[in-house]
């Protein structure tokens, strides 16, 4: 067995324990649907009520899909039927887990479920922020009354502390930057932003000390794309100089707006995540920020 395999296992069965049963990742999500019967909605899935049941028109191949919003590992997820008719609708289902809106890798085939039963598929630390239900074929129906999905959270910054060095009036405060919803319609209510002032920073408290492999830094796509310009990300287990005296991960050139980009920083430890601007008269925005930990190839024993 991996060792960090083991770890993410731990924590699944942590959160069990504290919660006094599993935790449902998927109604903290959106769900959406190929095409709606009528009013058969996609979350009809996602409320708890196995009477309440999503439908999709006769069509062919059709879909439900969740946006977990983040990604997550995923260990199971269960489908329950609907109670009243038409049980072999969701023979030859298949359930996809990835980051991909489409075409994401296979957990599960689903062979048959019986009327008004729930069937459970291990999908194996499957990692990804969608979860697809797929019927394959030409005039199929699609029907789930309910959907369960059972993980732990793949970004370590989602639920952490965070605070910056100032807060530009309104809503642009620090914790716009790990909600998971870059919403470059609005980015004043989901982007963080400083005030103009001289060496900006914005810091991410992990609670503990972790390995990160990578961070992935979403800009703004309304304005402003060059005030990324000159970031530093550190990461360092100090709070020297409010986090910036710890060793650099990257020094950010240039993001397009609205776009993502991706910083190697080779299994750095640290409990702190800062990105800081040095210089006079700098604006730092972030509207995503997602940390990851090193990846899981170390064997038992090492």
């Amino acid at each position: 067995m991996k060792m960090r395999v083991f770890y993410k296992s731990l924590l699944f069965l942590l959160v069990w324990t504290k919660t006094g049963g599993e935790v449902n990742i998927a109604t903290q999500g959106t769900a959406d649907q190929s095409t709606t019967h009528i009013a058969w909605y996609a979350t009809n899935a996602l409320d708890g009520l196995n009477s309440t049941c999503t439908h999709t028109e006769l069509q062919s191949n059709p879909w439900w899909r969740l946006d977990l919003k983040t990604t997550y590992r995923v260990y199971r997820v269960t489908i329950t039927n609907r109670p009243d008719c038409c049980a072999e609708r969701i023979n030859g289902a298949e359930i996809r887990v990835g980051s991909d809106l489409f075409n994401n890798p296979v957990c599960a085939v689903v062979s048959s479920i019986p009327v008004g039963a729930t069937s459970s598929y291990l999908c194996n630390w499957m990692k990804g922020r969608y979860v697809t239900v797929n019927i394959p074929g030409d005039s199929k129906y699609l029907t789930l009354c309910e959907v369960g999905v059972y993980g732990i959270i793949d970004n370590l910054a989602t639920g952490r502390t965070v605070t910056q060095s100032s807060t530009y009036p309104g809503l642009w405060t620090a914790d716009r930057a790990i909600d998971s919803n870059p919403d470059f319609m609005q980015p004043w209510s989901t982007c963080s932003s400083t005030d103009i002032q001289t060496n900006p920073w914005w810091r991410l408290d992990l609670g503990s000390v972790y390995r990160v492999n990578r961070v992935v830094v979403t800009n703004r796509i309304d304005c402003c794309p060059e005030r990324i310009n000159g970031a530093e990300i550190h990461i360092g287990n100090s709070l020297e100089n409010d986090g910036n005296n710890n060793p650099i991960c990257a020094v950010i050139s240039s993001i397009p707006a609205g776009a993502s980009s991706t910083f190697t920083c080779s299994n750095k430890a640290g409990r702190y995540v800062n990105l800081f601007i040095p210089g006079d008269s700098k604006i730092l925005n972030l509207c995503n920020i997602e940390v990851y930990e090193e990846d899981d190839t170390c064997e038992e024993g090492t």
